[in-house]
């Protein structure tokens, strides 16, 4: 049986995408409990800031780093197709997972919430971000023209797409891990992004990174959904942020990404906005940031219904890109 992704282009065998996909989500099923296991036994705990409310004070010593179990999918992808975007993808995931494992680690070992300097992640971001895009452009013959509506397009000197696609890919990565701070938040809403990708691409390593990861996530949701058994840390949420940005890089969608990425770049922004307003004013304009704690905190929603509505809300973002990118750009 033959299935037709993206536009039409390389179509393979239905069976095999999801049979590699299902197969990654059993492992992570699986195995999630004995890593889970493995880091109460090293006691790699979550400490919790002293400034989040009562509710999140009852996770002290709940497991961090269950973002490592999403490395399964990415030895999986490379098992079952190892071409080279896929090596590519896969590298881009397991360097922005180990700049996210040095910040848990400490965190976890040390019981310090603080981790690594912000200073020491963004130096790391910033040198692998420029070091992929470089081998994207030497490789993958990736152009620096960003695409326009009614196909027009913006062409810019390859030295500043670079510069420009390097702070957008560190701040989206960063972005979406502020969106990793309540029990299944993240998970819920990176699955309809990497669906989006999966939809649109034409590229079958993209087709299979994307749909194998949203099985990574499907698997491991059933730990991190509340009340969390683990949480997935900067390990998983800094390489689920690194890949999503790359990926809008090479399907070449960088016009999308305010809408694409609506929920983590809210996320970043009130953060951003709380600091600036707080130095004007010595007032807080959200109860606390990143945004979802002050809909728990002013509102009293539940964490339940936080990730379900910016679940929804994702999906419906990945809904309106596709229909821009069908019938627009």
């Amino acid at each position: 049986m033959i299935f037709h992704f993206g536009q039409g282009k390389g179509a393979f065998r239905l069976l095999g995408i999801f049979g590699i996909s299902g197969l990654s989500f059993l492992l992570v099923a699986l195995f999630t409990p004995l890593l889970i296991w493995g880091l109460r036994t090293l006691k790699l705990t979550q400490p919790i800031r002293s400034q989040l409310p009562p509710d999140h004070q009852a996770k002290q010593g709940t497991p961090l780093m269950a973002g490592l179990i999403l490395l399964i999918g990415v030895a999986t992808s490379l098992q079952f197709h190892p071409a080279p975007l896929m090596l590519f993808l896969s590298v881009t995931f397991l360097l922005f997972s180990s700049v996210g494992f040095m910040d848990d680690f400490k965190k976890a070992a040390k019981q310090d919430p603080s981790g690594i300097s912000g200073r020491t992640k963004l130096v790391f971001q910033f040198a692998f971000t420029g070091i992929l895009l470089v081998t994207l452009f030497s490789s993958f013959n990736l152009t620096s023209e960003i695409s326009l509506f009614s196909g027009y397009q913006l062409h810019l000197p390859v030295y500043a797409y670079i510069i420009i696609m390097s702070f957008f890919v560190v701040g989206s990565a960063n972005a979406i891990n502020f969106t990793d701070g309540l029990d299944g938040l993240l998970i819920n809403v990176a699955i309809p992004t990497y669906f989006f990708f999966f939809l649109i691409s034409n590229k079958q390593e993209v087709q299979i990174f994307s749909l194998v990861m949203i099985s990574c996530l499907l698997g491991l949701f059933f730990y991190n959904i509340y009340p969390a058994k683990a949480f997935m840390g900067d390990t998983g949420s800094l390489a689920i942020g690194g890949s999503l940005s790359f990926l809008a890089i090479i399907e070449k969608v960088e016009l999308l990404i305010p809408i694409l990425f609506s929920v983590y770049l809210a996320e970043q922004f009130s953060v951003i906005l709380q600091v600036w307003y707080y130095k004007r004013t010595k007032l807080r304009l959200f109860k606390m940031a990143p945004i979802h704690y002050h809909f728990s905190l002013k509102y009293g929603w539940s964490e339940n219904k936080i990730v379900m509505i910016f679940g929804f809300i994702s999906w419906m973002s990945a809904l309106i890109c596709w229909f821009i990118w069908k019938y627009a750009l």
